[in-house]
């Protein structure tokens, strides 16, 4: 007899989108079935091409992953766009709705929106975001577009998720300090100034370009485009751009030294959410710590003490040191 998980898997591979929902719900809310589903899709989402989004909060980068979209449909592509929103104090889910931002497109069959809610969690965020690609992937789609919720250090993880990372700035508001601020100086591949009908455009474009020269990685210099995403201008050529720099991924080898690096990252993360689980609820150190922290709190022992001490009644040396220390 076929598991819930089997079923959902042979209806994702069909490209049922109710199915595809139900599987990303399942992902999201770490529902039992979730190991199955993605052992049964992995293989077939695995080589998903991606492009990450990123950039402040009014950027445009909304619009912009709808005009890429529209590209890729013109050329009969299917697409799949993932937005990462801030989370709903009432709900929990995802602030902005997907079919708000892009109503063209919520309702073309070649193209899959999902909005997903930060949920107040970094790692989580990062790890949710990678298991909704490959189920996207599993369906067939030829690329994925990860589009973030605004420039920060959730940002910086999920753009580790993306074959192709793009920064959008717009001129007026100091992005080119944020830009650096942030780290995307170094993890940005293309540069995307939008709204460069703005004072200041030209500027930003100069100063981005100086600090990008200097960057240590000559086989592929970022790229800073200007585009005007509510009108389209400037938009084929960044279309063109990510081709091209999808295309020096494939030849240089970088696009497969990326993918190798996740994939270390994605399995460490596994096992290490799996041991710290079985580790606080299944060996009884939690009822030891919660045991040990009213001590804690009247100041009769310190926090290092009682790690080390938890650390010896789970069988693990109880030095805190690390090992370059």
């Amino acid at each position: 007899m076929r598991t819930d998980a089997e079923e959902l898997i042979g209806a994702v591979l069909d490209g049922d989108r109710r199915a595809v929902a139900r599987a990303i719900s399942m992902v999201e809310d770490q529902l039992p079935g979730k190991v199955e589903l993605l052992q049964g899709l992995y293989t077939r989402g695995n080589h998903t091409y991606i492009c990450g989004v990123t950039g402040p909060p009014g950027a445009g980068k909304s619009t912009l992953v709808d005009k890429i979209a529209g590209y890729a449909r013109q050329e009969g592509k299917q697409v799949g766009i993932v937005c990462v929103d801030p989370t709903s104090p009432f709900s929990g889910g995802a602030l902005l709705g997907d079919r708000i931002r892009m109503p063209d497109l919520s309702t073309d069959p070649g193209v899959f929106i999902r909005s997903m809610a930060t949920r107040g969690s970094r790692g989580g965020l990062a790890r949710a975001t990678r298991e909704v690609v490959i189920l996207l992937g599993a369906t067939g789609v030829d690329q994925v577009l990860l589009e973030t919720v605004g420039v920060g250090q959730i940002e910086l993880d999920i753009a580790e998720t993306a074959d192709t990372t793009m920064v959008v700035l717009v001129p007026e508001s100091g992005d080119g300090i944020q830009a650096m601020k942030a780290g995307l100086m170094e993890i940005g591949d293309i540069f995307v100034i939008n709204k460069a009908d703005r004072d200041g455009a030209e500027g930003l474009k100069i100063e981005l370009e100086s600090v990008l020269a200097m960057r240590e990685d000559k086989e592929w210099v970022p790229p800073v485009l200007k585009t005007m995403a509510n009108t389209g201008e400037g938009t084929t050529e960044l279309v063109e751009t990510v081709q091209e720099h999808r295309s020096f991924l494939d030849r240089s080898g970088e696009g497969e030294r990326r993918r190798r690096q996740r994939l270390a990252a994605y399995v460490m993360e596994i096992v290490l959410e799996t041991l710290t689980r079985r580790l606080w609820r299944e060996s009884g150190l939690q009822e030891q710590l919660d045991g040990r922290l009213d001590d804690v709190m009247e100041g009769r022992i310190d926090p290092f003490t009682v790690a080390e001490e938890i650390l010896t009644a789970g069988g693990m040396p109880a030095s805190l040191e690390g090992e370059d220390a």
